[in-house]
């Protein structure tokens, strides 16, 4: 059976508060910092990326705190950014999708539902079109006509023990992905749960399509994953609370989610 190796990588981080998190806001409104994330799948065979953060011009634009580059960041893996021939686009909003442009081989994989949503009329609508940067939305286009996009209506099995499963919620296009590793089967969450306290309480992100679809993503997550500590949120620093670095030097940058957390999620 095929297993892998997972492990995030910190790329960015921005201050924010409780309130700016839930619909509804939050009664005990206090910090609730956000971290941004980009994820690696690898074993013997394959290397597979999933999401590719955003650009330090693209942090500067919408006030982020830009750490590193994710993708100049693979080489503290020692990997190539040449030898990636997969990436997982779990969804297109801006801090998913942005230094596409860096991986020049790979094929890049995406819900048809969510390509038809950022070329369709809801872009007209600020409410929408603000989680998207228009370049990023051209450039999948492009790649597109140069046969670099797989686009896929549902379930689809990338490489043996790595699968894509629609959710939608967050957009109507959301995906998430589902690996088996030593420990099982986890789940890379990225915004289907922006942090463990979104499924956990069944509370929504403030960024939403369908509310119903959201919850009920949350379920999906839970019957995909082996448990609870096997999911993995999009955004929640606790991710690097709970899991080891690779090494001291990366603390706070890359992490294992291929072993267990050191405490119950």
């Amino acid at each position: 059976m095929a297993e892998y190796e997972i492990f995030a990588i910190r790329y960015a981080w921005r201050d924010a508060k409780r309130s700016d998190h839930f619909i509804g806001g939050d009664p005990h409104d206090g910090p609730m910092p956000m971290d941004y994330f980009t994820w690696v799948i690898r074993n013997a065979d394959r290397t597979v990326v999933v999401d590719t953060g955003f650009t330090a011009e693209v942090s500067a634009k919408r006030g982020r705190t830009h750490l590193r580059c994710p993708i100049e960041t693979l080489s503290e893996l020692g990997i190539d950014r040449d030898s990636v021939d997969d990436v997982v686009l779990t969804h297109l909003h801006y801090d998913h999708v942005g230094n596409f442009h860096k991986f020049d081989k790979a094929r890049f994989h995406l819900q048809t539902r969510e390509m038809g949503f950022v070329t369709g009329p809801y872009m007209r609508y600020p409410k929408f079109g603000h989680s998207f940067e228009v370049e990023d939305v051209v450039g999948m286009v492009k790649l597109n006509f140069k046969g670099r996009v797989e686009q896929h209506n549902g379930e689809f099995e990338l490489a043996p023990n790595i699968t894509l499963h629609y959710v939608g919620g967050h957009t109507p296009g959301l995906q998430i992905v589902r690996v088996m590793t030593k420990r099982g089967w986890v789940v890379l969450a990225s915004d289907a749960t922006h942090y463990y306290e979104h499924m956990q309480k069944n509370r929504f992100f403030v960024t939403a399509f369908n509310l119903g679809d959201m919850i009920d993503g949350y379920r999906t997550c839970e019957r995909l994953a082996a448990s609870p500590d096997h999911i993995i949120p999009g955004h929640d620093p606790l991710v690097m609370k709970f899991y080891p670095a690779v090494s001291p030097k990366l603390e706070g940058v890359i992490v294992r989610l291929d072993v267990p957390p050191r405490k119950e999620v």
